[in-house]
């Protein structure tokens, strides 16, 4: 079996910035992995693909399908440009590893969707594919989320958590000799929602959000919704975001700058819960939420726990990457998803393979 891979990771995440592309390296010598991204970028959306992204949940069967089809061409066609972008020979790619879109994720009834055909960034690339990671552990009664974890236990372990500011704010950490994890509120969804508002595709550095104040009392609502008080395993998905969280902001009447300090402020308080419920003494943030100082900040001054906002190639990538990592581990016949995580019957291994004439 390997020891060394090279893998290009692809991640597209639920606040619709585009696609991350990684191109990774992983060694394991003496029963520990070492990681190194050698190359990264990031390909933005179309407004028409990403319109077409952010209310597919409403769509028709047809649109959904085909939407699928074609995401999965231009993933395709992202990892090609990249190549040539970095100069690189498709040669010496072992495959390609992508988590997908997430449209669906409802896990209480079974279902979880990733979208962007496989088969269709196997046909452009014409290199092998791993993807659909997340339905294995959803049958076997998993939430399917976070995924992350067992690569943050093999390749972050210096730090006691890991905390991940995406659309979705999540963390994992070890407890009585398990790793957990868990997504704990929404993030980014709400504030570049917001800042949408403003015209701008977010909040850069937090400086809406810091300019207004936070409303106690849509504070108290929020702080008080029912996610909160379930214990993990548990995840969020965009269903619960549009129907338990974002109408108490389209319903008030505040500024946008006090709606984002508000949710600034509650995220933080989320967060800092968890940090301080578990006693945790160090944290590695990691995600585009970890480039908002306001939220930093305010969650900084809420905990004890060291808050560390990892090197810019690492808060930008770290998901694509460990992609790429549960792409390795599947290859390797090795558990990439733990039940101690998702709530799942057993650890498992997860993701659909294709193209295996080009795994050496």
């Amino acid at each position: 079996m390997k020891d060394i891979y090279n893998v290009i990771g692809l991640m597209s995440g639920t606040s619709l910035d585009g696609l991350d592309v990684a191109y990774c390296r992983f060694e394991l010598a003496e029963g520990k992995w070492d990681y190194k991204i050698l190359c990264a970028n990031t390909y933005g959306y179309s407004d028409d693909l990403r319109r077409r992204l952010s209310t597919l949940e409403n769509a028709t069967a047809l649109e959904y399908a085909r939407c699928n089809v074609d995401l999965g061409h231009y993933f395709g066609k992202c990892v090609c440009k990249f190549l040539t972008d970095n100069g690189l020979d498709a040669n010496t790619v072992d495959f390609v590893s992508s988590h997908g879109h997430t449209i669906f994720h409802q896990p209480e009834i079974g279902l979880t969707t990733q979208i962007a055909d496989p088969n269709a960034i196997a046909a452009e690339t014409g290199l092998p594919v791993v993807a659909d990671f997340r339905t294995l552990d959803v049958a076997l009664g998993g939430q399917g989320a976070p995924l992350v974890p067992i690569g943050d236990s093999l390749l972050f372990g210096d730090y006691d958590s890991c905390l991940n500011l995406g659309g979705i704010a999540n963390i994992s950490f070890r407890k009585e000799g398990r790793r957990v994890a868990f997504d704990i509120s929404p993030c980014n969804m709400i504030l570049n929602y917001l800042s949408a508002k403003m015209g701008k595709p977010y909040d850069e550095d937090g400086q809406m959000a810091k300019s207004g104040r936070s409303n106690e009392s849509l504070l108290k609502v929020l702080n008080e919704l029912e996610y909160y008080k379930i214990p993990y395993p548990k995840s969020l998905g965009k269903e619960w975001f549009v129907e338990k969280f974002r109408p108490f902001f389209e319903k008030s009447t505040e500024s946008v700058p006090d709606l984002l300090a508000t949710a600034t402020e509650h995220i933080a308080e989320q967060i800092a819960k968890v940090l301080n419920d578990n006693a945790l003494n160090s944290v590695m943030v990691t995600g585009g939420g970890a480039f908002n100082t306001f939220l930093i900040d305010t969650l900084s001054q809420k905990t004890d726990c060291r808050v560390e906002v990892a090197n810019k190639l690492i808060v930008n990538y770290k998901e694509a990457m460990i992609f790429a990592f549960l792409g390795v581990l599947r290859m390797r016949g090795e558990a990439n998803c733990l039940s101690s995580v998702t709530g799942a019957s057993s650890d498992n291994c997860g993701g659909v393979v294709l193209g295996l004439t080009k795994v050496r």
